[in-house]
């Protein structure tokens, strides 16, 4: 059998009975299985194999459960890669497009994702953003989609905006010139709105990983506070007529503020030094600090660094004059832009008035320890009494946060605040590979929404992609337009939308792709939603996944949903590494998944990749482990020739091979459940090895049959094509990718015989471990210690004692009141590692005399396979101390 050969057939049959066709019927239970669909780059790496991989197994696996499976795809196809080929190479955007999405299903389909081809969609056509404009135009009559004045990153020489990923150290990603901030006005989502929800949501989402949770909820960044009013004088404490208002959860050190800091971006420090003899040195510090990362300008022991603003404000506590600056470390996301600083009682305003010679006042006493700020070393963080504060002194800070606000709201300087980190969604973007924005300028009527009749409102195809400017704008054809409102002269929005808005319902869409009346049907929506797992990378944790939140509860809002939260399981895979570094054309490392399918067959990739780690690991590619798993796939299919010796009656044998049969099936199932879908191949390995070794003696040709039959279904959902040619082979009806699920039976799982088994195969692979570790070639002699008779009884207490308490004291309490209690010593070592590592213990306890038979019997079989002599003793039967270590199911051994 050829694995590519044989790929391409079953393919073919497949899409030819369109067995992966979900049909809307709502009288049957759903399973939704989604991975996060990909910008189509013309080709697939590793990461998609291994995200694709995951996410076909278990809707296979579920389909083959008798769940109505819902398993699509599509493609995220607007983006800046397909405009900087219209800019670099000339190409159209559209046919670039088009030309990639062909090259990346064309390997989707050879790797034989069982996806339902008929419901793919593609964000690009006119029939997909029709919607986000529609979904558009609703959020702007609800007042959720606003314009408002917005920093952006502005290239001169290019003369367009730049997305902060196009910003390389300050300078243009394109032609090198140094990025400029300008305010303009942009587009905005107020996803703000539904902060609070949000963060309350996350506590529902019980099956999504804790630390994407924990990066919503600090990116959201709830927190109560206080908005503090501060009025802007001249040097001659002249009013100005401006107000400037920072937010603080620490109003309690009020008293103590002797500077405020501005962020570069705040729109207020170009206006406060313009036409003075401070603007020049201030504007040259901004260019150089938006060169920095937040991590550059905020990060602990990194210094400081600002510049004196030439302007003055009054602290409403004590009437002082204090002066205005602009800093690195202040930011424009975090709360007003502006901070107050208390340079004694916060570490990063302590640095930077120690620097510039900025004043300080001890507001908060340490208890039992005088402070005096020309002494301090570092500023006091802690609690205590208030100092320094009018008619606050005495007062325990906690106290005074309330009281202190209390007073500001009395004096109208201030007000009770919860802020979040999080900011309203800027959508503009000043590029053409986008969803128009539905909007007109009309000097008559304003900002005029489309009509929905309109839509969708096309992307131009005369255009000039130049390198500068917004290509849009060049089409007049599309600029110049009628008002919708007053049919007069007018203008069209030439910004497009950003592509998260194309992200952030399509697994809506996917329920009725064809819709062409409404973006999705809302019944069939209500059916097949929330997603029930969703696969992608942790990268996404605060970008799409909450937009994605934001966009279901606003779509509620709207009455076109029934739910909350979109995704009810989340799974968040691993990256693939090679030579212990990410895959990268840079590093040299890359391994290109269609040559491994060119030299193995699609179904080795697949389940090497879901058999290397657990899906949320780091997995490692390994070439020997590739070829390894294509010796077992070939070793699994070869079992479908007859075997030359058989037997009419069943014994023994086949009552062990079925009770390992069905702890397989238990064992595949449970791990496919918990997507554990190492463990399952793993199981099934096992299981294999176990019908190979059965196949060399006599067998019963039924029972064979059967289990090769359960061995074929199980096989499917990771190597779907050769368990497709396996079950042809059998003769069986249909096809394996949609056959019943098999229930395992407990009554048939023979214990004992596994612990046999487990014993054996224990055994071999220490002495296979320890021959590695001491890079023996040849082993003359391995010496078995079983462990001593009384270990085999406190295994089983202990395994009985661990199921009711995790307490050392309550369980050595237990031994010593036993007849053990003369082995107390050995035991009190053992529980604490027990307690730790309960799996030291096996599952099944046997006993000494027990454990010598089976290892006995089995002495034939470990001579041969390390070609040595097996010798055995009982570990109270001798003075080796290595005999010591040996445990129930874990016999101690020393090799010569």
């Amino acid at each position: 059998m050829n694995p590519k050969e044989n790929a391409i057939k079953w393919q073919k049959k497949w899409e030819r009975a369109g067995i992966f066709k979900a049909k809307d019927n709502i009288k049957k239970n759903k399973f939704y299985c989604l991975e996060m669909f990909p910008y189509p780059s013309g080709y697939l790496h590793m990461g998609h194999v291994r995200n694709y991989s995951i996410g076909d197994a278990f809707a296979r696996y579920k389909r083959m459960c008798g769940f109505n499976v819902l398993y699509p795809m599509g493609y995220d196809s607007f983006g800046l890669p397909a405009e900087n080929a219209a800019i670099k190479e000339k190409a159209d955007p559209k046919k670039f497009t088009e030309k990639n999405i062909k090259g990346i299903k064309e390997q989707q389909k050879l790797l034989g994702w069982s996806y339902d081809w008929d419901r793919e969609v593609q964000t690009y056509s006119p029939e997909y953003y029709k919607w986000n404009q529609w979904i558009f135009l609703k959020f702007f009559k609800k007042g959720l989609a606003y314009k408002k004045p917005g920093l952006i990153n502005w290239c001169s020489k290019c003369a367009t905006v730049l997305a902060n990923e196009q910003v390389v150290k300050g300078a243009c990603w394109r032609c090198k010139t140094e990025v400029e901030l300008k305010h303009l006005d942009q587009w905005y989502i107020n996803i703000k709105k539904y902060a609070e929800e949000l963060l309350n949501g996350i506590d529902k989402l019980k099956y999504w990983p804790e630390n994407v949770k924990t990066m919503q909820r600090n990116w959201i960044g709830k927190s109560h506070g206080t908005t503090i009013d501060f009025e802007i004088v001249d040097e001659n404490g002249k009013r100005t007529g401006e107000k400037i208002s920072t937010f603080t959860t620490r109003p309690d050190t009020l008293f103590g503020v002797t500077y405020l800091v501005f962020s570069v971006e705040h729109p207020m420090v170009a206006k406060l030094i313009k036409g003075t003899k401070f603007e020049k040195e201030v504007k040259k510090f901004v260019k150089e600090t938006i060169k920095k990362s937040i991590i550059e300008r905020t990060a602990e022991g990194k210094e400081k660094n600002g510049c004196f603003l030439g302007k003055y404000f009054i602290n409403p506590a004590n009437g002082e004059k204090c002066p205005l600056w602009v800093a690195d470390y202040a930011l424009m996301e975090y709360g007003t832009g502006a901070v107050m600083a208390v340079p004694t009682h916060d570490q990063r305003d302590f640095e930077f008035a120690r620097k510039y010679d900025l004043p300080m006042r001890i507001v908060i006493s340490a208890p039992g320890e005088p402070l005096d700020p020309k002494k301090m070393k570092k500023a006091y963080e802690g609690n205590g009494m208030m100092v320094n504060s009018g008619q606050f002194d005495r007062m325990n800070n906690g106290k005074a946060i309330e009281e202190i606000t209390k007073w500001l709201i009395k004096q109208k300087s201030g007000k009770r605040t919860v802020n979040y980190k999080l900011r309203d969604w800027l959508i503009s973007r000043q590029r053409y590979w986008g969803t128009p924005i539905p909007v007109v300028y009309c000097d008559k009527c304003g900002i005029v929404a489309e009509k929905e009749e309109n839509l969708p409102i096309k992307l131009p195809t005369d255009v000039k992609f130049t390198g500068k400017g917004n290509p849009v704008t060049t089409s007049a054809k599309f600029v110049n337009c009628k008002c919708p409102k007053c049919q007069g002269k007018a203008r069209r929005e030439t910004d497009t939308m950003d592509t998260f808005v194309d992200s952030s319902w399509y697994f809506l869409r996917y329920c009725s792709p064809k819709d062409n009346k409404k973006p999705f049907n809302k019944t069939k929506v209500n059916y097949w939603l929330p997603v029930d797992q969703y696969i992608g990378g942790v990268e996404h944790a605060v970008g799409h996944l909450l937009y994605a939140r934001f966009f279901t509860k606003a779509l509620r809002d709207l009455g076109l949903l029934d739910f909350d939260e979109p995704f009810t399981k989340l799974l968040t895979q691993g990256m693939v590494t090679k030579d212990g570094a990410k895959m990268s054309k840079s590093i040299g490392n890359i391994v290109d998944p269609m040559q491994m399918i060119d030299k193995y067959g699609p179904d080795t990739v697949r389940v090497f990749i879901l058999f290397a780690a657990l899906p949320e690991k780091e997995l490692e590619w390994n070439d020997q482990g590739v070829a390894g798993i294509s010796r077992f796939l070939f070793r699994t299919y070869n079992l479908v020739d007859e075997p030359r010796k058989q037997k009419k009656e069943t014994g023994n044998k086949e009552k062990t091979l079925i009770g390992k049969l069905h702890r397989t099936i238990q064992q595949v199932t449970e791990s496919l459940d918990n997507l554990e879908l190492n463990r399952a191949i793993n199981a099934l390995m096992e299981l294999v090895s176990a019908v190979n070794r059965y196949r060399e003696e006599e067998v019963h040709l039924n029972t064979y049959k059967e289990i090769l039959r359960v061995l074929t279904i199980l096989l499917s959902p990771f190597a779907p094509h050769i368990a497709e040619e396996m079950w042809h082979k059998q003769k069986q009806k249909g096809f394996v990718s949609i056959a019943k699920w098999p229930a395992y039976d407990k009554g048939k799982i023979d214990v004992k015989a596994e612990a046999c088994e487990n014993l054996i195969g224990s055994v071999m692979a220490d002495i296979a471990k320890v021959k590695e570790l001491a890079k023996l070639d040849k082993i003359k002699e391995v010496k078995l210690f079983v462990a001593s008779e009384w270990k085999f009884k406190f295994a089983k207490n202990m395994k009985k004692l661990l199921a009711k308490t995790r307490d050392v004291g309550k369980i050595m309490k237990e031994f010593m009141q036993s007849d053990l209690k003369s082995y107390g010593q050995e035991i009190k070592k053992m529980i604490p590692r027990l307690i730790k590592d309960p799996t030291r213990l096996t599952e099944t306890i046997l006993d000494q005399k027990t454990e010598l038979k089976i290892l006995k019997a089995a002495k034939e079989q470990i001579e041969s396979e390390f070609s040595c002599k097996l010798f055995f003793e009982k570990a109270e039967a001798t003075e080796e101390v290595k005999a010591k270590q040996a445990m129930p199911g874990k016999p101690a051994l020393i090799i010569n």
